[in-house]
C-alpha cells in the first residue's frame, strides 16, 4: 500500500466528536450542574461535557459521581469520553475497555444515541491499531442501528455520517478507491445537512486520499486545500497537522520537496504539543522523506529513525515499514547499498506480516462470529483480545451454512498459500503456466472477495450471500483443479469465466451486462484449451476497458467455429478504448503487469499450438462509433482444433 494511505485516513477520523472548545477551571461546578440536570440526551451532554474533555482528572471525576449517584446515562457517556481521552493518547487496550463498559451501560438503559457513538468510537480504535475487521463490525453495527430507528436525531444523523467515513477509510485499505470514494461522497452529503464543518474537513480530506492513490494529484490538492479551509474555520490544530502533512506529501510526490518541507516542518511542534504518538510518527516520518529529498541527509536520517522508533515502540507497523522505505532511499543515496538492501528487505517483511495478519485476523474472526446465535453483546474474538462483534443473523440454519463454506475457504487459502512457497523455493522450474496460476490466485483478490459478501452478510442479504459464497467455492476449486491440468475441455473453462465474472462483478456493484454465446456447430465438451487462457482477456476487459466506463456496461464472450480447423473466440467490451485507458495516470503503473500476463498467455498459446498442424492468430481491434469516437475493445482469437 502506497505511503499517504498507510496513515492519513485513520488520523483524519480520530478527532470525532473533539471540539475546540476552552477549558473551564472550575470543573467541579460544572459537574455539579450536571448531576442536577441529569441530562438523558446525547447532544445535551456533548455541549457541557465538552468543556472537560481533555481534562482527565475531570473526565474519571464525573464517571465516579454519576455512578454513586445512578446516573447511569452520565456514567456511560463518561466512560465512552474516557475511551475517547485515552486513544488520543495511544492507550489503545485501555481505550477499549473502557468503550466496552460504557457499551454495556449504554445497552442496559437502550440508549440508542449513544450505542451509536460507543459502536463508532470502537470501530475507531480498532483501525488505528489495524484490526479491520472489527473494525468495520462496529462502523456497520452503528450504521445499522442508526438507519433503523423511525425517527432520526441531530446524533443519529451524525453517526451515519461517521460510520460512512469510516467504511469509506476501510475500502481505503483495501485499495478499493472507488467504492471509498462513494462512501466518503455519501458522508459528505450527511455533513451538509447537518452544517458540520468538523465532518466536512474529515471527508474532503479522506476524499483526496482517494485521488491521490490513483495519482490524481491536482484532485488530490483540492480535496485537501477544502478540509484545510474547514479546519482553518474550527481552529483546529490537529486538521492543520493532518492537512499540512497530506498536502506536503503529494508535493513530494510532484516533486516539489521545497514546498513539502515548508509545510510539514511547522507541523513538529504541533503534533510534539497534542501528544498522540501517532501523529508525531507521522511528522518525523514525512520530515524525514522531505529533508532526504532536499540534501539533507542527516538531518533526513535522523528524522525518520525517531519515527521509526516511536512506530516500532506502538506497533504502526504501516508507519514503521514506511520509515523502513525511505531509510532504503536514503542509504542508496549514501552509496551505503548494503545498508539500503537491509532497509527495503525490512520494510518488506513488515508489510508482508502487517497483510498475512490482517488476512488471518479477517478471515479467523469470520469463522468464530458466524458460530454464535443472535449475539449483540461485546465478545473476545480469535488473536484479538477485546475485539468487540455484535451479529444478528436470524436463522440457525444459514450459519451453519455459512460456518462449512468459509472454513472451507480457509482450507483453499492455506493451500494456495502453501503452493506460493514452493513456487518461490522452485524459480528454475517455473513456467508460463505456474507464474499465471500464481497471478490469479494471490491472496488480495481472495480477501476482496470475502468482503464484498460479508457485506451482503452484515446488509442481511443472505440469499446474494449464500449464492455469492457458493460461487466463490466453486470458482476456487476449479482454479486449483485447472492448475493441475495443461488442458481442460472448452466447456470447463467457460464455466471457470462465468464464476470468475460474477465475482469480479461484486466489486462492480453487479453493473456489468455479461453475456455468452456458443455456436450450435461447436461441441464445447470434446474441445481441448490450455487451462485458464481467457482469464487474462477478461481481466483487461473489465478493470481497463469498463471500470471507468459510465453508464451501461457490456462484456460479451462468443464461440463461431471458423472452419474444421479452428474455432473463434471473441471477447468484446463497450468500455473506453485503449488509447483513452492508456492516457489515464494509473496506467503508467499497470502497463507491466498487463504486459507480464498477456506475454504468459502468449507463451502457453505457442506451447498448445506448436504440436498441432495450425497455429493460433490473436487480433486486437479497437471499436469506433460512425463519428470515430472509440466505443470499446475485441479480442480475436484463432485456437486450433485437435
Amino acid at each position: 500500500m502506497s505511503r499517504a494511505i498507510f496513515y492519513t485516513f485513520l488520523c483524519f477520523c480520530l478527532f470525532c466528536f473533539r471540539p475546540s472548545l476552552g477549558q473551564d477551571t472550575n470543573v467541579k461546578t460544572i459537574i455539579d450542574e450536571l448531576l442536577q440536570k441529569r441530562f438523558t440526551t446525547f447532544d445535551s451532554l456533548q455541549k457541557y461535557t465538552s468543556r472537560f474533555r481533555r481534562d482527565s482528572l475531570g473526565i474519571t471525576s464525573f464517571i465516579d459521581r454519576s455512578q454513586k449517584a445512578n446516573y447511569d446515562f452520565g456514567e456511560a457517556f463518561g466512560e465512552n469520553l474516557y475511551g475517547i481521552f485515552l486513544r488520543d493518547r495511544s492507550y489503545y487496550d485501555e481505550s477499549i475497555a473502557h468503550h466496552q463498559r460504557a457499551l454495556t451501560l449504554a445497552e442496559a438503559i437502550n440508549d440508542v444515541e449513544l450505542e451509536v457513538s460507543i459502536l463508532n468510537m470502537t470501530g475507531v480504535v480498532y483501525r488505528r491499531i489495524d484490526a479491520v475487521s472489527s473494525a468495520l463490525d462496529n462502523h456497520n453495527a452503528a450504521l445499522a442501528l442508526a438507519e433503523s430507528q423511525p425517527k432520526k436525531s441531530n446524533a443519529l444523523l451524525k453517526g451515519i455520517a461517521i460510520s460512512q467515513n469510516s467504511i469509506g477509510n476501510i475500502y481505503l485499505l483495501l485499495r478499493d478507491y472507488e467504492q471509498a470514494e462513494k462512501f466518503f461522497k455519501m458522508a459528505i452529503n450527511s455533513e451538509i445537512n447537518l452544517t458540520s464543518d468538523l465532518g466536512m474537513a474529515i471527508n474532503y480530506a479522506n476524499l483526496g486520499i482517494t485521488y491521490e492513490e490513483r495519482e490524481l494529484y491536482d484532485k488530490a490538492l483540492i480535496n485537501y486545500q477544502k478540509s484545510l479551509e474547514y479546519n482553518e474555520k474550527i481552529n483546529s490544530d490537529l486538521g492543520r497537522v493532518i492537512c499540512h502533512n497530506s498536502i506536503g506529501q503529494v508535493y513530494l510526490k510532484q516533486e516539489k520537496p521545497q514546498e513539502a518541507l515548508a509545510l510539514i516542518r511547522p507541523s513538529l511542534p504541533k503534533a510534539l504539543e497534542i501528544g498522540d504518538k501517532f501523529y508525531i510518527a507521522l511528522t518525523y516520518i514525512n520530515l524525514g522523506w522531505a529533508n532526504s529529498e532536499v540534501g539533507n541527509l542527516s538531518l533526513g536520517e535522523n528524522y525518520l529513525l525517531k519515527g521509526k522508533n516511536i512506530a516500532k515502540e506502538n506497533d504502526q507497523k504501516q508507519f514503521l515499514s514506511l520509515a523502513y522505505m525511505h531509510l532504503s532511499q536514503l542509504k542508496e543515496k549514501t552509496g551505503d547499498y548494503n545498508a539500503a538492501l537491509q532497509y527495503q528487505r525490512k520494510s518488506q517483511e513488515v508489510q508482508e506480516a502487517y497483510l498475512n495478519e490482517a488476512n488471518h485476523k479477517y478471515v479467523s474472526n469470520l469463522i468464530y462470529k458466524y458460530d454464535t446465535e443472535q449475539k449483540k453483546n461485546t465478545i473476545s474474538l480469535l488473536q484479538q483480545n477485546n475485539e468487540i462483534a455484535q451479529i444478528q443473523l436470524s436463522q440457525s440454519r444459514k450459519n451453519n451454512i455459512f460456518i462449512l463454506l468459509v472454513a472451507f475457504l480457509i482450507l483453499i487459502i492455506l493451500i494456495i498459500l502453501y503452493r506460493q512457497t514452493q513456487l518461490r523455493n522452485q524459480k528454475q522450474r517455473l513456467n508460463a503456466e505456474q507464474k499465471l496460476m500464481r497471478s490469479q490466485m494471490n491472496p488480495h483478490f481472495i480477501f476482496n472477495a470475502l468482503l464484498s459478501i460479508r457485506i451482503y452478510l452484515q446488509n442481511s442479504n443472505l440469499e446474494d450471500a449464500t449464492n455469492y459464497l457458493n460461487q466463490f467455492a466453486k470458482l476456487i476449486r476449479s482454479i486449483l483443479s485447472s492448475s493441475l491440468e495443461k488442458e481442460i475441455t472448452l466447456a470447463e473453462e467457460l464455466e471457470t469465466m462465468r464464476l470468475y465474472v460474477n465475482i469480479e462483478n461484486i466489486r462492480f456493484c453487479n453493473e456489468i451486462d455479461y453475456k455468452e454465446t456458443i455456436d450450435d456447430q461447436v461441441d464445447i465438451s470434446a474441445i481441448k484449451i490450455p487451462s485458464l487462457i481467457l482469464q487474462p482477456f477478461l481481466e483487461n476487459a473489465l478493470w481497463h476497458g469498463l471500470q471507468a466506463k459510465e453508464g451501461y456496461k457490456r462484456l460479451a464472450l462468443d464461440v463461431k467455429k471458423k472452419d474444421e480447423h479452428y474455432i473463434t473466440i471473441t471477447i468484446t467490451d463497450n468500455g473506453i478504448g485503449r488509447k483513452k485507458t492508456m492516457e489515464m495516470p494509473s496506467e503508467k503503473i499497470n502497463t507491466q503487469k498487463k504486459s507480464i500476463g498477456i506475454n504468459l498467455t502468449l507463451k502457453r498459446l505457442q506451447n498448445f499450438s506448436k504440436n498441432l498442424r495450425h497455429n493460433y492468430t490473436l487480433n486486437f481491434i479497437d471499436l469506433y462509433d460512425a463519428n470515430e469516437n472509440p466505443k470499446g475493445t475485441q479480442v480475436l482469437l484463432n485456437l486450433p482444433i485437435k
